[in-house]
């Protein structure tokens, strides 16, 4: 018997089983690996019997050593770089076990196994690579991060500012006088060393230069932890206007994408799994909520018009009728309940999650506003796809490697990973699988985190490492809308106008994505609750800048009814807004009709 330098794998090319995994394996293992054909073997392992070499593959080491069946399976996986089958086979008890139960089902039936395979691979298996989505995506996530930060530039004075309505100084001054050292743990955040309004407008400015330079490909794995940063004391500085799903949402996929250019497949894995979360945990809280416009199927007869802040197209999906309405639903619980779970699985699978997710953000940015929510799920659905499922639309500029108008310049995206990176990337699975899986159950049992890992799961949740979700649990059938007033004598009041939010009734609904305008969703939310509860409280501190004229909050209106000087008197009434119909819309020029409600705070006056 002569032995190879090499490892020999023999199995049978007249199966297309065996031909075809053997192509991959090839494909994967590259020179690490010979392979031999049944028949051609007989020449260097003439002690092999031909029915034996026909009846399961034989991995033959340099030392002689002879391995059959998920035992080679494994081996050839570790020399092709991925060695994680090769160790649970050795340490996992019941691992290899298992493993030899659907090896040999799959000898068994080899013509049912390979009709799976294709369905689930395709015709050929490549090995994945995720240079080309990796890179794709950091760009797309770049541009949400520019939209963020520019978004954050332009409200933050009216909003967090010293005369704004909530100011931060006064905030974090508050913080610290009841936490005391504790407070820069629990609320992480840049602007404890300035909060000013000058620091507002420093952090906005370098998370969009940082932004920019992440587009350009420009100091890659420096950008992506500041960028970071920078959203992380954003966030808490704007308090009530910036506690938001997605605002968490791209925290937790940028803390992940900073680990990306160490290109471990753990970390795409874990793309993998926050996508799954946003999207599964949604429907499961609408299930959980026990809503009955969810569970009668007739959740989108209201949500488009009902919505925090709907635009033309709202007004035309509301239009639709009761049977595309309905099937909508299903459709909702479909790419909620069961897609998510196809994120799990092969080739052919995960891309259909990842094109029907597509389809449904695109479809809901037609008909909704939700700032860079959407464009964020559809970057991360990219994440789903491999190189070989892109290099089809022939991007010329989308290559790893590139810069601006396809300059050449060292690849600081993308990098092999080494041992170091590999072990941290597991330990850093390790770490939020465990943790969000923890908090899964107790979404799920309604029953409080287990001591045992309470500490550690609270800490990544105050750092935005790892988050929960659940997406329109319940859905609105009405729409009161809060109307502000001002007056001079108490008696003649004249209404302030916002820039987004439903006012006038001839006004079209405004389009504002990736933009989100933070007092007007906010206005949505208060509408909807009594007026001194954690969702509204802010509105009074919303009236008394109205009453002290600060520039920095009517800078957030589109209309000031008081340009001189401010009035003397402020109240919030409500009115509930419908969509006209489209008989309405002809005759009146109307998008809106209304009707008034009451008061829903008295009149506050000047120096009161």
């Amino acid at each position: 018997m002569e032995h190879s330098q090499r490892p020999v794998l023999i199995y049978d090319a007249e199966s297309p089983l065996r031909a075809w995994q053997a192509r991959y394996w090839q494909r994967l293992t590259g020179n690490a690996v010979d392979y031999l054909a049944c028949g051609e073997h007989a020449v260097r392992y003439p002690e092999i019997p031909a029915a034996e070499c026909r009846r399961t593959i034989r991995l033959i080491t340099p030392q002689g050593q002879h391995f059959t069946g998920a035992g080679a399976v494994a081996r050839v996986l570790s020399l092709g770089g991925r060695p994680v089958a090769r160790r649970c086979h050795r340490y996992l008890p019941g691992y290899a076990r298992v493993a030899g139960h659907f090896h040999a089902l799959a000898a068994r039936h080899p013509g049912a196994t390979y009709g799976l395979a294709r369905l689930l691979w395709g015709r050929e298996r490549h090995p994945p690579r995720y240079q080309l989505v990796s890179w794709l995506f950091l760009r797309l996530l770049a541009l949400i991060y520019l939209a963020a930060f520019g978004s954050f530039g332009l409200q933050a004075e009216g909003l967090v500012g010293s005369q704004g309505i909530l100011p931060l100084q006064q905030d974090l001054q508050a913080i610290s006088a009841e936490y005391g050292a504790r407070a820069y743990w629990l609320y992480p955040s840049l602007f404890w060393l300035n909060a000013g309004d000058t620091a507002l407008q420093f952090v906005s400015l370098a998370g969009i230069g940082a932004a920019l330079l992440l587009f350009g490909n420009i100091l890659t794995r420096l950008m992506l932890p500041l960028l970071f940063v920078l959203y992380l004391s954003v966030v808490y500085a704007g308090q009530v206007f910036f506690n938001f799903q997605w605002d968490f949402m791209l925290l937790e996929a940028g803390f992940l994408a900073m680990f990306l250019p160490w290109g471990s497949p753990l970390v795409i894995w874990l793309f993998h799994w926050l996508l799954f979360r946003v999207r599964f945990l949604s429907g499961i809280a609408k299930l959980q909520s026990g809503d009955p416009a969810w569970a009668n199927f007739t959740a989108l007869d209201y949500y488009f018009e009902t919505q925090p802040l709907p635009h033309a197209g709202s007004w035309l999906a509301h239009q639709l009728p009761e049977l595309i309405l309905r099937v909508g639903v299903g459709w909702v619980f479909f790419m909620e309940l069961l897609v998510p779970f196809l994120v799990f699985l092969p080739r052919r699978p995960r891309q259909f999650a990842a094109w029907t997710t597509i389809l449904t953000q695109v479809l809901i940015m037609l008909t909704s506003n939700h700032n860079f929510f959407n464009l964020l799920s559809i970057a991360l659905c990219l994440l789903l796809l491999d190189d070989r499922a892109l290099q089809r639309f022939r991007l010329p500029l989308v290559r790893p490697g590139s810069g601006w108008f396809g300059r050449d310049r060292p690849n600081n995206a993308i990098i092999g990973p080494g041992r170091l990176a590999t072990a941290s990337a597991g330990l850093l699975a390790v770490a939020i699988v465990s943790s969000t899986l923890t908090m899964m159950w107790s979404t799920l049992s309604k029953q409080p985190l287990p001591a045992i890992n309470e500490v550690v799961v609270r800490g990544l949740v105050q750092w935005h490492v790892i988050n929960n979700y659940h997406v329109f649990p319940v859905m609105t059938t009405e729409r009161p809308e809060l109307v502000i007033e001002g007056s001079g004598d108490g008696e003649t009041w004249q209404a302030y106008g916002f820039r987004y939010k439903p006012g006038e009734l001839t006004r079209r609904p405004v389009f504002n994505i990736p933009h989100q305008p933070r007092l007007d969703w906010q206005m949505w939310f208060a509408a909807l609750a009594p007026p001194y509860t954690r969702v509204s409280y802010w509105i009074h501190d919303f009236i008394q800048r109205l009453l002290e004229g600060s520039p920095d909050v009517l800078a957030l209106l589109e209309h000031n009814p008081f340009p001189g000087q401010p009035p003397r008197f402020v109240r919030a009434r409500l009115e509930l807004y419908r969509f006209a119909s489209p008989a309405e819309k002809k005759s009146t020029g109307q998008w809106w009709t209304r009707e008034p409600v009451g008061l829903y705070l008295p009149p506050r006056e000047k120096g009161g």
